[in-house]
């Protein structure tokens, strides 16, 4: 897959087909989109091509937006690349690309820029200035500049926003394993490891303090989770808490990994952890022989799900 930050740097060898979204999650519902767009580029000897576009647009039009994404830039990269796609088009999202009017984002962006084939694209698509025009008007484009437009239907659409709404309600109430059915894929983080108390390594538990890459990243609820990571190309199995550690009176959250088939120095490292199941709540422990007792418990709660999912 080649990736283009900008749809200037953009340059089609082939005619194009084209979906353009956000796809935060990269969930079964967008993917059955984007292997629509793949095949029929196959099929088409056309080029799969996936419009996207950072900042969120949210984010600029939305000044006081908290929005949190299931994933950040590199991870819909990642995920993108999996499926198959040719090519990928991140464009930065400003107020003046927002200005553009319906007419100039078909002429200046689809046909000019991306060498437009097809369009595929939800039923309810609305682009171009303030978000006017319609399908309609896409599908009269189409016929004016030359590009055949195929819509998702509302079902399918009904069934992505409600996969999306979804995952996020699991995360936020900390059922990994819900979110895992929608995406396909457990939900994973990616962060660097930063320095930490050490205070897990005098009982026994020594844990890698994660730090996420981009802070509008969604975290899952605080509690304890069974997680494997990838580390150095190597699948390594752990548990992982998220939370202020109250057994050790912590102000600012945390996010920290214990893992049970690992033994080096993972410091400055970027990792990726999947959340596979959760455990229970976070606690407070009256002394850290308690809090190293219910670590035991945990452990061995997590040692028994690998087993029976070995």
């Amino acid at each position: 897959m080649k990736v283009f930050h900008s749809i200037n740097s953009f340059k089609a060898e082939k005619k194009t087909i084209i979906t353009i979204g956000t796809f935060d999650g990269v969930h079964l519902g967008h993917q059955s989109i984007l292997k629509k767009v793949i095949d029929q580029a196959r099929a088409n000897n056309s080029e799969s091509t996936v419009l996207t576009f950072f900042p969120h647009p949210r984010m600029v039009l939305q000044q006081d937006c908290d929005i949190k994404l299931l994933n950040t830039i590199e991870e819909k990269t990642f995920l993108l690349r999996q499926l198959g796609v040719d090519n990928l088009i991140i464009h930065p999202f400003d107020l003046e690309f927002s200005r553009l009017s319906a007419e100039e984002f078909v002429t200046q962006v689809l046909v000019e820029k991306l060498n437009i084939g097809k369009i595929i694209i939800g039923y309810d698509h609305r682009f171009g200035r303030n978000r006017t025009a319609t399908i309609d008007d896409l599908i009269a484009f189409g016929e004016k500049y030359n590009f055949t437009v195929s819509q998702i239907s509302a079902k399918e659409i009904d069934e992505i926003a409600i996969s999306s709404t979804k995952i996020r309600k699991a995360l936020e109430e900390g059922d990994v394993a819900l979110a895992k059915s929608y995406l396909g894929n457990p939900y994973f983080i990616t962060g660097q490891v930063i320095e930490g108390k050490r205070i897990g390594r005098t009982i026994q538990f020594p844990t890698a303090n994660l730090q996420p890459t981009e802070n509008y990243k969604l975290i899952p609820k605080i509690g304890a989770y069974i997680i494997t990571a990838d580390i150095d190309n190597q699948i390594v199995n752990g548990m992982l808490n998220i939370g202020y550690n109250p057994t050790l009176s912590n102000d600012n959250i945390s996010i920290e990994a214990h893992f049970f088939n690992f033994d080096g120095n993972l410091y400055q490292k970027t990792i990726k952890v999947n959340f596979l199941e959760r455990i229970r709540n976070e606690q407070k422990f009256d002394t850290l022989e308690h809090l190293k007792e219910q670590l035991k418990h945990d452990k061995l709660y997590a040692l028994n799900y690998f087993e029976k999912n070995a």
